[in-house]
C-alpha cells in the first residue's frame, strides 16, 4: 500500500479561520491541489459563500481563501490508503496542528470538513481546546447531502468574519 502525504497549509498572518480536511484524495494528489476532484463541493461552496464567480484556477482559489482570512490544511500529515476513502486510512501520522495555531495567533475558530477530520482533531487537541471547533458536513461527493443543505451549514464560516 502506498504512503501518501498531505500538502503544506495555505495560511498567512491574517488567517482567522482554519478549515481542516482529513488527507488529500487520489485526484487532489494527482493535481497537487486541495479538493481537486470535480465533484467535491469545497470550492463551489467557498465561491458561493463570498459571492464570487466560480474559478478552476488554483491560484484564484487560494487567493479567495487568503482574501477572506481562511487557512486550509489537513489533520493527517501522511498515511497509507487505497483509493480516496477515509475509511481506508491506515498508519496515519498527524499534522502538527497545535504548532500551526501557535504560529498563527489570529486563528480564532476551526471548522472541520467532515467527521473524520473532526474525530482526528479531537484526538490531537483534546476536548477542552481553547479555540472553538465546529464540524461541518463533508464536501466530498460521498456525502450525499444536497449542495443547498451543505451551504446552510457552511455559511457559519462567513458569520465568523
Amino acid at each position: 500500500m502506498n504512503r501518501i502525504n498531505s500538502f503544506p497549509p495555505i495560511v498567512d498572518e491574517q488567517s482567522e479561520i482554519l478549515i481542516l480536511g482529513s488527507v488529500p484524495g487520489v485526484k487532489s494528489l494527482e493535481m497537487q491541489q486541495y479538493y481537486a476532484h470535480p465533484q467535491n463541493q469545497f470550492w463551489k461552496l467557498m465561491f458561493h459563500l463570498f459571492d464570487k464567480s466560480f474559478s478552476l484556477d488554483y491560484q484564484e482559489r487560494k487567493d479567495l481563501l487568503k482574501e477572506n482570512k481562511i487557512a486550509l490544511w489537513d489533520v493527517i500529515e501522511s498515511c497509507e490508503r487505497k483509493g480516496s476513502l477515509d475509511t481506508e486510512i491506515k498508519n496515519e501520522i498527524d499534522n502538527n496542528i497545535p504548532q500551526l495555531i501557535e504560529n498563527h495567533p489570529n486563528i480564532k475558530i476551526i471548522f472541520c470538513n467532515g467527521q473524520k477530520s473532526y474525530k482526528k482533531l479531537i484526538k490531537i487537541l483534546g476536548k477542552n481546546f481553547k479555540i472553538p471547533i465546529i464540524v461541518l458536513p463533508s464536501t466530498s461527493p460521498l456525502h450525499t447531502a444536497k449542495f443547498e443543505e451543505k451551504l446552510l451549514h457552511w455559511t457559519q464560516i462567513k458569520k465568523q468574519l
